[in-house]
């Protein structure tokens, strides 16, 4: 059986892939299993070029069919800020809880009561050569809360509202999530293209 490398260490991402692209016929593995492998770079201005940036390095580093994502929070009274930079938005090392804090503090600055977001997800996937086979991208609207809500998902989670519900994506349950969120979005297309090519 061939093997898809998943492109992240992190363990809220693979479980989320797992669940969703997990009946393909591959054998997922994750970066986690390759302590050698360096983090690949993100200094693109897309969340497209991003993720091709980080699949054509983890493949290459790996030898392996790798895909990875790039996602982020884009909200319309910070002009699209995180965007890409939501993961390293508030330094470096900084956890979840910091740059959700820094998100809402930025927020309450401008006075604005516009709340609305979206999270956007780009997926690619590329052989061991570099070459990109496939780009798959998703989008989730919503809007900020006030202050952190629930304790499941990571990241920016707990303070965005999906439209067409009450609860916070920490709120929801991974069912919910994972038919509505960029992600899911993101990996259904990318779930359907593996299907049709192994």
């Amino acid at each position: 059986m061939c093997s898809l490398l998943l492109g992240t260490r992190n363990p809220g991402k693979i479980h989320e892939i797992k669940l969703i692209i997990g009946d393909v016929d591959l054998e997922l593995r994750s970066l986690q299993e390759f302590d050698g492998v360096d983090v690949a770079e993100e200094n693109a201005d897309t969340f497209v070029e991003n993720a091709i940036a980080k699949a054509q390095f983890y493949a290459r580093a790996t030898g392996m069919l790798a895909l990875a994502d790039d996602s982020g929070l884009e909200v319309e009274a910070l002009g699209g800020a995180p965007g890409v930079l939501s993961a390293r938005y508030a330094g470096e090392h900084a956890t979840d809880a910091d740059r959700r804090g820094l998100l809402l503090s930025e927020l309450s600055k401008t006075g604005n009561e516009n709340r609305r977001a979206r999270f956007v997800c780009a997926i690619a996937i590329a052989e061991a050569d570099g070459q990109v086979l496939n780009i798959s991208e998703g989008i989730c609207e919503g809007s900020i809360t006030f202050a952190p809500r629930g304790e499941l998902g990571f990241g920016y989670d707990p303070l965005f509202v999906p439209d067409g519900y009450d609860q916070t994506f920490g709120e929801l349950s991974d069912d919910i999530k994972n038919r509505i969120s960029h992600r899911a979005r993101a990996l259904t297309k990318v779930r359907a293209f593996l299907k049709s090519e192994f």
